[in-house]
């Protein structure tokens, strides 16, 4: 699979602390567009076919490639924000997906 495939991040999570986690929102924009992610839609009450699933927030975002995502995720300004998330929301998953190769 070639670096720049483009990957989509998938989260999961239960707001269990809603002023706290409005910090993490606020912060949260600015860090992403300056890691180069796009934010492509999230969904507080998703359609379950299938399976269990925890109530909560379902959020898909979209990098350029793997190491673009792993540069936001890893940065010390994420890092240092994520600390009010995890204060803030169970987390239930986090995925990284990443793009077909090239046929």
């Amino acid at each position: 699979m070639p670096a720049t495939s483009p990957v989509r991040f998938v989260a999961h999570f239960t707001v269990v602390d809603p002023d706290r986690y409005r910090v993490y929102e606020k912060g949260f924009f600015p860090i992403l567009k300056a890691h180069g992610g796009r934010f492509l839609t999230f969904d507080d009450d998703v359609t379950v076919l299938e399976g269990e699933h925890a109530a909560g927030r379902t959020v898909l975002l979209e990098f350029d490639s793997d190491e673009a995502l792993r540069a936001w995720w890893e940065s010390p300004e994420y890092r240092e924000l994520a600390e009010h998330r995890h204060a803030s929301t169970t987390t239930h998953a986090v995925y990284v997906v990443h793009s077909p190769p090239g046929r």
